[in-house]
């Protein structure tokens, strides 16, 4: 057989491979965030007719507490052990981290702990693609392929962001500091598997928030210089948030011996604090505060109430992810800088929205590409100018990356 033809063979096998197991890990990813958010929307809409089960925090903390030391041994380093997987491939991600973190998740939204969902979506997606390499017995390498193709379609299929999506897997893997990964090999897998899972979420009726964005002010110098500014604080937010955090759990895990009792302990810390200062704009997701930061100025309060709120919920233990609440970070951030930096607020709210995100995640290309998706096109000079400061100005620790 000439050379040629064993190359286009070989290329065609790999294609047909990794398109069919991108297309599974997308049915399973995807199929998996859209019940997540169905849940997430019914808990979250109860939560707020019946505001006193703020009450029930500290009792539900212990439960994930209880349920966690007892069945998530293995699995509730989260994130982090899908990375150290990708590195170092071993035993394997347990299924049980699907199940546990979607419950726990719910559970901690239903109740009023400030978390996010994208750590959910993620896990989900890296661990139902990992259960293919028991039963397909991959190599390590296409194992690695395939957790890799997970996160990119629990991602993706989270925000309704596929681009982001594709690259959010790749560009925090390089946290793993990979030197003899196949880089280019685990492109077709993410991208595939982002895109498909995005469609797959669409296809089970879910709806995506949709941000207004008011026309991108013209590029000048000091626009940019204004720009340069707000990232560097953008990225002063993100170490305040991912060195609190790393902090507050550390200390937790010192003073409290037994697990369940930590976010038992934050449950009551936030429920205090709804029922003394009203703060139940600062639970949950709070994507109705990030609409309110393109529509009309707010207080800086906002920012660090929600700063604070979610440092205790995720420091003491809840479940759920980070990213989210730094979104509303950084939208009420920049929303609050606008009036001192002299540009439009809706444009910065848009800018710490993703700016914050890149630098408590480490990811300034995945932030970039989710202001393009979120926002258009016109405001990618501004992100890429934005994110990059944050990313340099954030420290070196991040939420994937303990102090």
């Amino acid at each position: 057989m000439p050379p040629n033809s064993s190359i286009f063979f070989n290329l065609l096998r790999y294609l047909v491979k990794w398109l069919a197991l991108a297309a599974v890990v997308a049915l399973l990813a995807g199929s998996a965030s859209a019940l997540f958010l169905y849940a997430l929307a019914w808990v979250t809409a109860w939560r707020g007719a019946h505001p006193w089960i703020i009450w029930g925090l500290p009792l539900a903390g212990f439960a994930v507490g209880w349920i966690y030391l007892r069945l998530g041994t293995g699995v509730e380093a989260g994130i982090r052990l899908l990375i150290d997987e990708v590195r170092q491939p071993r035993q394997g991600v347990k299924l049980r981290m699907a199940p546990l973190v979607l419950g726990a998740t719910v559970v901690s939204h239903l109740f009023g702990a400030s978390v996010g969902r994208e750590g959910t979506a993620v896990q989900m997606g890296g661990a139902l693609a990992d259960q293919l390499t028991r039963v397909l017995r991959l190599a390590p390498e296409d194992r690695r392929l395939l957790i890799l193709a997970g996160i990119s379609a629990g991602f993706a299929s989270v925000f309704g962001t596929p681009v982001a999506g594709a690259v959010f897997a790749l560009e925090v893997m390089t946290l793993a500091r990979l030197r003899t990964f196949a880089w280019p090999a685990a492109v077709l897998p993410c991208v595939a598997a982002a895109f498909l899972a995005d469609e797959v979420g669409l296809r089970w009726g879910v709806l995506h928030t949709h941000y207004a964005l008011a026309p991108v002010a013209p590029i000048t110098l000091l626009a940019l210089l204004a720009t340069l500014a707000a990232g560097a604080i953008f990225g002063l937010a993100a170490m305040v948030f991912t060195n609190a955090t790393h902090r507050l759990a550390a200390f937790m895990k010192r003073r409290v011996a037994y697990a369940p009792m930590r976010p038992f302990i934050g449950g009551l810390a936030v429920a205090l604090a709804v029922w003394l200062t009203a703060g139940d704009r600062y639970i949950g997701l709070g994507i109705p505060v990030i609409l309110e930061a393109f529509a009309h100025p707010l207080s800086l309060l906002d920012t660090v109430a929600k700063t604070a709120f979610t440092v205790v919920s995720l420091g003491s233990g809840f479940k759920g992810g980070e990213v989210t609440p730094l979104f509303y970070i950084g939208a009420t951030l920049g929303n609050a800088l606008a009036p001192v930096l002299q540009l439009p607020f809706p444009m910065l709210a848009a800018l710490g929205f993703v700016a914050v995100f890149a630098g408590a995640a480490k990811t300034p290309l995945v932030s970039t590409i989710m202001a393009v998706e979120l926002f258009g096109p016109a405001i990618a000079p501004y992100a890429a100018l934005a994110c990059a400061a944050s990313y340099v100005c954030s420290g070196r620790a991040g939420i994937y990356r303990p102090i």
